[in-house]
């Protein structure tokens, strides 16, 4: 599987650019702020139906545009295939494949498995439960479509059930009675979404700790942890023991929705002790064994977008990565830097058919 072209319009700070691929290693390279992360972006957008960066897709135009358009030709199982991705300011996203739009863009998850590495993963480690929940759905998603519906059921009716919360004393009765539809609802998917997240932890983590030591080295010990409410109680008997709370606090205090990812370093929170150096090795670890486990799950091999990951790294590591990313392991790779000597030096090293693009203000030159 492997991205042969790739065509914008209006997409981010590009007007049109088309762009034809090497089947194995891709290197954007360019001053900050050229729009290199936009390219890894627009491809990241074909596969998983949104940006890695931006919420909202309006986000997304080129300033002074009313759309945007994605198109990627792919060789997929020896067939080509094309997917197109449109949108238009107060409109809605539109996703065709061969020409075909889908009914859901949840039926696209999945075709066309991809995992960024960027910067801004860095998040994983600095922010709240909410972004490592999303590593952990992102990652399922891609090879199991019915957990992406337990999850899009699930946060439809924690929706409701909260919009209920706040209105539970117009008509208590009634409101009590659909309080607990809701949370019969909610405690279907809540416990299926709790057992495969369970089960993903438990094959994930020593695939982590295996690229952590690769990258790394030995003398460190990398822990990932899986916290969750529903390891003391199902989801039924945990809403109904805090229904009383949520009435007062006016939203669901329980359930899958909380649940977080402990990440450790020699027995610490790796946010509390681990050098700049560390914390991206950290991340770095968890990407690429986000890329082993798609691969193995899904039978295909993800496409590897690297944005910007020699920042922070000191030669070894970034020998290590790059490397390992080069390995027939991998499939195609998409890498962003700022220094074309230093791509080419390492590239100088691997035997793969590669690619080089030097990317200026909208001006994208193919050197080889």
């Amino acid at each position: 599987m492997y991205l042969q072209k790739l065509s914008l319009v209006n997409f981010k700070n590009y007007s049109q650019a088309e762009l034809s691929f090497s089947g194995k290693i891709n290197c954007f390279v360019g001053n900050n702020g050229v729009g290199k992360t936009n390219l890894l972006d627009a491809i990241h957008y074909l596969s998983l139906c949104k940006s890695y960066f931006n919420n909202f897709d309006s986000q997304n135009i080129k300033h002074g545009e009313d759309y945007f358009i994605i198109q990627g030709n792919y060789l997929l199982n020896n067939t080509e295939e094309e997917i197109y991705c449109g949108f238009k300011r107060n409109g809605r996203k539109v996703f065709r494949r061969n020409k075909k739009e889908y009914e859901r863009l949840a039926d696209h998850i999945g075709l066309i498995p991809a995992v960024m590495v960027s910067p801004s993963d860095i998040s994983l480690i600095t922010e709240g439960s909410e972004e490592r929940r999303k590593l952990i759905d992102s990652i399922i998603s891609q090879y199991d479509k019915l957990y992406l519906g337990d999850i899009i059921h699930y946060n439809r009716i924690l929706l409701q059930r909260n919009s209920m919360l706040k209105e539970h004393n117009s008509d208590i009765k009634a409101n009590s009675e659909m309080l607990d539809v809701y949370s019969e609802q909610l405690s279907v998917y809540g416990d299926r979404i709790f057992q495969k997240r369970n089960e993903f932890i438990s094959l994930f983590k020593p695939v982590f700790q295996k690229y952590y030591s690769t990258i790394a080295g030995t003398g460190e010990n990398a822990e990932l942890k899986y916290h969750s409410q529903l390891q003391e109680n199902n989801l039924r008997q945990l809403l109904s023991n805090c229904l009383a709370k949520d009435k007062i606090l006016e939203y669901t205090t329980a359930g899958t929705h909380k649940d977080d990812l402990l990440l450790e370093l020699n027995g610490y929170p790796v946010k509390r002790i681990a050098s700049q150096g560390q914390q991206k090795t950290y991340v770095v670890a968890l990407k690429l064994a986000e890329f082993d486990f798609i691969a193995k799950l899904s039978n295909k091999k993800p496409l590897l977008l690297l944005d910007d990951i020699f920042d922070k790294f000191d030669p070894g590591r970034v020998k290590q990565i790059i490397h390992l990313a080069s390995d027939e392991h991998f499939g195609q790779i998409f890498i962003t830097d700022t220094e074309l000597l230093r791509i080419e030096t390492v590239l100088k090293e691997i035997s793969f058919d590669h690619s080089i693009f030097i990317v200026g203000n909208e001006i994208i030159k193919h050197q080889g």
